[in-house]
C-alpha cells in the first residue's frame, strides 16, 4: 500500500461488502488517518465497529444513489474507492432499472462529487461481466465504466483522477458460489452446478485488492486496468472442494441461470489492440479522441491488429489438483477444512 495513504482520509463506498472489508483493514495498515464507509447496511456497519474497534474508521449510513449523502461521505476524503453495486446477476435481470438506479446513476453520483470536493484519486470497481455483456448487472457495470471514461473526456483538466479495475470472479466473496458449495457439501447435499463446462476466472480477494492498490498507484485519467487470472471448470471447481472435503462428488446440474454465459471475458480484443501490458496486469487506456472522427473515418488506423479476446476459455486452465492447492490458499476454506481434519484426527 502506498506511503501517500499516511494520515490520509479515504472513502469506501459499499465498504461493509468482502472487498470493502478488506481494504478498510489494508488502509488502517498502512496509516490511514481516515477510513469513511458508506453502505446502507447499518447492522454490518456495527459488526465492523465491533470487530475493527479503531476510531480512525468513521460509518456512514446511505446509499449511492443518493447525491446527499454521497456527497456529505466524501467531504474532506483525499481517495475514494468505489465498490458499492447490485451484484446478482438473476435479481439485476429481474429489476434491471434498480441496477441502472445503483450502478450507473450512483456511480455518476460518486463523480460528481469527488469532482465537487476536490477528491484526488477515485478508483471503479468492475467486472469481467462488462465486456460484451448479456445481462442486466453486466451491462449496468459496462456503462459505469463510460461513466469514468466520459468524465474524464469532458473534464481534461479535473482535479480528480479517475480510473477503473475489471476482475472475474472473487473466491469466497459474498454470493460467490465456492461458500454454496461449502455450505452443500456440510449438509450432505448434492452440489447444484449450473452447468459443469462453464469456465470462470478465478481470483483471491487479495489478488483483487492488489490490483485496486495497483490502479490507485499507476493509474492514469480514464484507464482500466485488469489483473491476469487463471480459470476452471465449474464442474472441476466442485470436484476439488469435495476432494478437499473428503466427500464424493455428487451433483444437481440445475443449467444456466437468467444472464449466464458460457465463459467471461476480461478484455475484448479492441481493447487489446491498444492495451499495455505489465506481466500480471493489463492496462487500457481510454479511447480519447473527440467527436471529429473524419480522420479515422477517411484514413483509418493502420496500426491495430487483430487479437484475440482474453477470456476464461482461452486463459490458462487449471486442473482439479491445481485448484485443490489455490483453495488452501484462501483463509475461508482452510478455516472450514479445520473440523474435518479434527475429527479425521480423532478416529
Amino acid at each position: 500500500m502506498s506511503t501517500s495513504l499516511v494520515d490520509r482520509c479515504v472513502l469506501i463506498t459499499g465498504g461493509t461488502g468482502s472487498f470493502g472489508q478488506t481494504m478498510v483493514t489494508r488502509l488502517l495498515d498502512a496509516g490511514a488517518g481516515e477510513v469513511r464507509v458508506l453502505s446502507r447496511d447499518e447492522a454490518k456497519q456495527e459488526a465492523m465497529r465491533i470487530r475493527l474497534r479503531d476510531d480512525r474508521v468513521r460509518f456512514y449510513v446511505g446509499d449511492v444513489r443518493d447525491r446527499d449523502a454521497v456527497s456529505k461521505a466524501t467531504r474532506g476524503v483525499e481517495y475514494v474507492f468505489h465498490a458499492a453495486a447490485l451484484k446478482q446477476v438473476p435479481s439485476c435481470e429481474f429489476f434491471p432499472l434498480e441496477a441502472v438506479r445503483t450502478n450507473v446513476l450512483g456511480s455518476a453520483n460518486v463523480v460528481d462529487a469527488c469532482e465537487r470536493h476536490d477528491v484526488s484519486a477515485l478508483v471503479f470497481l468492475s467486472t469481467d461481466k462488462a465486456v460484451y455483456p448479456i445481462n442486466a448487472m453486466g451491462m449496468t457495470k459496462g456503462l459505469m465504466e463510460k461513466v469514468a471514461q466520459a468524465h474524464v473526456r469532458n473534464n481534461p483538466r479535473a482535479r480528480t483522477r479517475v480510473c477503473s479495475v475489471r476482475y472475474g470472479n472473487v473466491m469466497c466473496s459474498r454470493g460467490s458460489v465456492i461458500p454454496l458449495f461449502i455450505e452443500q457439501i456440510r449438509n450432505g447435499v448434492p452440489l447444484t452446478v449450473t452447468e459443469p463446462a462453464m469456465t470462470r476466472f478465478l481470483m483471491s480477494l487479495a489478488d483483487s485488492v492488489e490490483l485496486v492498490e495497483h490502479a490507485f498507484e499507476h493509474g492514469q485519467p480514464g484507464d482500466i486496468f485488469i489483473r491476469k487470472a487463471p480459470a476452471s471448470t465449474i464442474g472441476d471447481l466442485a470436484t476439488a472442494l469435495c476432494n478437499l472435503f473428503e466427500v464424493p462428488a455428487k451433483f444437481d446440474v440445475i443449467g444456466l441461470r437468467h444472464g449466464e454465459k458460457m465463459f467471461e471475458t476480461l478484455a475484448s480484443h479492441e481493447e487489446l489492440a491498444r492495451a499495455e501490458d505489465f506481466g500480471s496486469f493489463l492496462r487500457v487506456r481510454v479511447d480519447s479522441r473527440d467527436l471529429n472522427y473524419s480522420l479515422y473515418f477517411e484514413e483509418g488506423d493502420p496500426s491495430r491488429e487483430h487479437r484475440a479476446d482474453y477470456t476464461s476459455e482461452n486463459t490458462t486452465r487449471l486442473t482439479v489438483p491445481e485448484i485443490m492447492s489455490l483453495l488452501l490458499t484462501l483463509p475461508e476454506v482452510r478455516q472450514r477444512l479445520e473440523p474435518v481434519a479434527a475429527s479425521a484426527g480423532c478416529g
